[in-house]
């Protein structure tokens, strides 16, 4: 039977559960057995390239890249990513044509020897690869040992049960959905500990010609997610947002209002430069750019790594 619809993911655990939850919702939808559905694992350079951080080989693009050119070439029909790896501009001919209803957006800290980060013993080894949470870690806790720590969550979680690492962060989302949210030791609370722009989002990219395949995906798309999203890629673009500079971005939707706080953090946590907004929905976007705008007046010249 040949399949409706081609899924492209990476081949990790968490981008698999991200890829069957995406089928689940298409089935359901439109009433079709989930076996309509294909699934294609493609590896990506960056699954492929675990011992350096991102902003060393190429940023975001290395987990984008080889779906990107799979889908260009109609080998698949639509890639499942999670939100916060998408580079803020797609190659031509690829558009996001949607998100999937958001998950909890928080960090979860995973203590093997506290509760919490503030709990570390003094000069603790923690483990990160995100320049977020290293740069957040250091303004918190400026005595700790922030080290690149890089791979699945799996074998993030294995690193700290052995003690080779006292500590790592990683997000409540992705715990949820491989059902491992009783491994977070703590969640860090928004207001110490912003989240990644996308993070807890589930983006599906498509063809921007394939007018069938963005209406096969309508239903299982969430607005007020698509809304958030709009601004927090808007305001990653205007900071050149990719893999450099830390930077932090959360949209909230109540309504036909949108609330917006972002970050811009210095590498080792000393500076930092922040901007709130809020405005109507419509204009989700225009708010995320305008937040950015207002960092890039107040930040120092050296703060964003270009």
């Amino acid at each position: 039977m040949a399949s409706w619809l081609k899924i492209g993911t990476r081949g990790s655990p968490l981008a698999l559960a991200q890829a069957h939850e995406t089928r689940r919702r298409l089935a359901l939808v439109h009433g079709a057995p989930e076996e309509h559905f294909e699934i294609v694992v493609i590896k990506t350079s960056g699954d492929m390239l675990q011992d350096r951080p991102l902003s060393d080989v190429g940023g975001k693009g290395l987990f984008t890249k080889e779906l990107d050119q799979a889908q260009l070439e109609g080998a698949i029909d639509i890639a499942v990513h999670s939100a916060k790896d998408l580079p803020t501009r797609l190659p031509d001919g690829l558009i996001v044509a949607g998100y999937l209803p958001r998950e909890d957006v928080r960090d979860a800290f995973i203590g093997g020897v506290a509760k919490t980060l503030l709990d570390l013993p003094q000069g603790a080894r923690v483990g990160s690869a995100s320049l977020r949470r290293q740069s957040m870690i250091r303004r918190l806790r400026p005595d700790l040992q922030v080290e690149l720590l890089r791979g699945n969550v799996q074998t993030r979680l294995r690193k700290v049960e052995s003690g080779e690492f006292a500590a790592t962060l990683l997000a409540l989302a992705g715990l949820k959905r491989l059902g491992l949210a009783e491994k977070a030791t703590s969640i860090l609370p928004l207001d110490l500990f912003p989240p990644a722009c996308g993070q807890g989002a589930i983006a599906i990219t498509a063809r921007k010609d394939d007018a069938r395949i963005q209406a096969d995906l309508t239903e299982i798309c969430d607005v007020e997610t698509g809304h958030a999203l709009a601004a927090e890629r808007a305001f990653l673009t205007v900071l050149d947002g990719s893999c450099r500079t830390p930077i932090a971005g959360h949209a909230v939707v109540a309504g036909e209002r949108l609330g917006f706080y972002g970050i811009v953090l210095r590498k080792d946590g000393s500076e930092a430069i922040d901007a709130h907004i809020e405005g109507p929905v419509k204009d989700a976007a225009l708010l995320g750019e305008t937040a950015a705008r207002k960092i890039l007046a107040a930040a120092p010249a050296d703060l964003l790594s270009f």
